[in-house]
């Protein structure tokens, strides 16, 4: 029977010969370098049939490899088998970068024609190749074809477009517009270009629905010193609040552009202007020019990375109302197991996000529910399949990681439960991965200290039984924006960021076994000051997230006195937070799950 995707590659092949191209280069992006892109902008996915939210796929007429890492080995061979792509690994001590890959691939040729979507690829990406491949003595000639994938993707989706409303973060969008002329002016350049989402919708206090689990608006803004140009999808969609939205921008002296004009005006600009090309698309920078092009790390990075005294309250209190439907959901599992009712993965997900939408301020869910039994934990980023589920069964681990977008903040929540008796092995790693989780939540340390020096607190406890796990400890969440934002982060990846008072961050250690189980814990952690004195500022993490860990399974001769102490505290704080909201039954199951240990 054929592959759909091998079809698919060949399509892409015959077209490469035609035109005389030596390799085509997609990447899972769009033209804002968004972790998250919408339906149209998925070649990789509709290519390959991989759906893990990072890889790049290289084809050449004899290869068709597909880039990505730890996080989707086992995913990806799954859904690679019978497509003819290759899987290339990284994050790994043997990993080949594509640049390094296609040089030696390349090697001893004159000349290669490397084709890429110059929307999707991002300039410093297409410049670090075609170093690679020139320092091998050949010329790589890029071309570039915005929309390279419509001449073989007939059903390809169009550019979404939903209603935009203004927020209120505490801060006007005139004063954070003021900061990034600030910028331009300390700078020295006539221009700051703005191309990343969460960027766009932080500055101007919009959000949309453009992008799935991400309330962020497809655009480009262009800031100067008395000028703010916002280049934005406006169809024929019409809708009341929008129109307000766009009425107020204006009258804040942001003047709504099409979308499409971004090409025409950043051609034309007169003047300097800067950007991050790490996010910036290859065409965009192409277009503005390397003479003008200043390439500047956006500062919006850093000020929306330390949230307000607003939005720590907001993220305050979308925890509480998070943590009544994790609580309800919880209660709600442990009796379908009790009663014998039959419950799949798919089931589990649909009733926690029932329970979410019933909360005041809910806008969705903060990405696809991971709702993992047994075997499918051990995938970190499993995807539930909506139909033909497994089936929860009264043993073994369930994982359920999930999170909300709220009007005043953002979750992100991993527990993994018990649902009945485990094997010894289960419950080692399920304590070893609290451990690592309570040592970093724990933590006290100076003032300036990045995430890589603290990513190694969570894993002690697993590196000493040899255990490890492949993916960062922690990652930047933003305020009602990405449940993933950057550039704090916890990971031993070396990243100079370092923490301050204000940052949001999960803390969630895993461990995953093919083929048996998986575990992960997660809370979010808000920086907070731990004071000062004769050796300097000190900070420490404050738990937002407020919800029970199942205790029932920990095997106590591994746990020390002051993890048992912080388990208690924070078991407390949890139902004294939790407690008046709940109704009788609930609030016992809670009392239950909350007792000392």
């Amino acid at each position: 029977m054929a592959n759909v995707y091998a079809d698919r590659i060949a399509q892409l092949r015959a077209m490469m010969r035609s035109r005389g191209w030596d390799a085509v280069l997609l990447t899972g992006s769009d033209p804002h370098g968004s972790e998250y892109p919408a339906e149209r902008w998925k070649c990789v996915e509709w290519l390959t049939g991989f759906t893990g939210e990072a890889g790049d796929v290289v084809v050449t007429l004899d290869h068709a490899g597909l880039w990505t890492d730890t996080r989707y080995f086992i995913q990806a061979v799954q859904q690679l088998e019978g497509t003819g792509v290759e899987l290339h690994k990284m994050r790994v001590p043997e990993q080949v970068p594509i640049p390094e890959w296609m040089a030696q691939r390349f090697d001893g040729e004159s000349e290669v024609y490397l084709a890429l979507d110059g929307l999707c690829v991002g300039f410093g990406q297409a410049r670090e190749i075609k170093a690679a491949i020139n320092a091998k003595n050949a010329a790589c000639h890029m071309v570039s074809i915005p929309d390279l994938m419509d001449a073989i993707w007939q059903d390809r989706p169009s550019i979404p477009q939903t209603p935009i409303f203004a927020v209120d973060p505490g801060e006007s969008r005139v004063e954070r517009l003021g900061r990034l002329r600030d910028f331009i002016a300390e700078k020295g350049v006539d221009y700051i270009l703005l191309s990343a989402l969460d960027d766009i919708a932080w500055t101007l206090n919009v959000r949309a629905s453009d992008i799935e689990y991400n309330p962020l608006v497809i655009s480009f803004l262009l800031v100067g010193p008395e000028t703010a140009d916002w280049f934005v999808q406006r169809g024929e969609i019409e809708d009341a609040g929008t129109e307000k939205t766009l009425a107020e921008l204006e009258e804040d002296g942001v003047f709504i552009r099409y979308y499409e004009e971004a090409e025409i005006a950043l051609s034309e600009v007169d003047g300097s202007v800067a950007a991050d090309t790490g996010t910036l698309n290859y065409h965009l920078c192409s277009l503005i020019g390397t003479a003008r092009l200043v390439d500047t790390p956006s500062p919006v990075q850093a000020w929306k990375a330390v949230k307000n005294p607003i939005e720590i309250g907001g993220f305050r209190e979308c925890h509480l109302q998070d943590g009544l439907a994790m609580v309800r959901f919880l209660h709600w599992l442990e009796r379908c197991i009790e009663n014998d009712h039959s419950v799949s993965e798919w089931d589990a997900a649909v009733k926690l996000g029932q329970l979410r939408a019933e909360l005041p301020g809910y806008q969705g869910d903060s990405f696809e529910t991971i709702s993992a039994y047994g075997p499918s934990a051990a995938l970190p980023h499993y995807i539930t399949p909506h139909s033909g589920a497994p089936m929860l069964e009264a043993h073994g681990l369930y994982l359920c990681d999930s999170g909300g977008q709220y009007l005043n903040g953002t979750t992100d929540i991993t527990r993994t439960w018990a649902l009945g008796p485990c094997t010894p092995l289960e419950m080692e790693d399920y304590t070893l991965v609290l451990k690592g989780h309570i040592a970093l939540a724990r933590a006290v340390f100076p003032a300036g200290t990045p995430g890589c020096r603290l990513d190694v607190l969570a894993r002690e406890p697993l590196w000493s039984h040899q255990r490890n796990f492949g993916h960062g400890t922690g990652h930047g969440v933003g305020w009602f924006l990405g449940v993933h934002e950057g550039p704090q982060d916890l990971r031993q990846n070396l990243n100079s960021t370092a923490f301050q008072a204000g940052m949001v961050t999960s803390d969630e250690p895993g461990i995953y076994r093919e083929g048996m189980h998986g575990v992960r814990h997660e809370n979010l952690l808000l920086c907070v000051d731990a004071g000062t004195n004769d050796f300097g500022g000190w900070l420490r993490f404050e738990p937002l997230t407020i919800c029970p860990f199942d205790t029932s399974i920990l095997v106590p001769r591994l746990l020390t006195v002051d993890e048992i102490d912080w388990l208690n505290d924070y078991h407390s704080m949890v139902y004294t937070r939790l407690r008046p909201h709940l109704n009788d039954a609930d609030a016992a199951w809670l009392r239950k799950r909350c007792t000392a240990i």
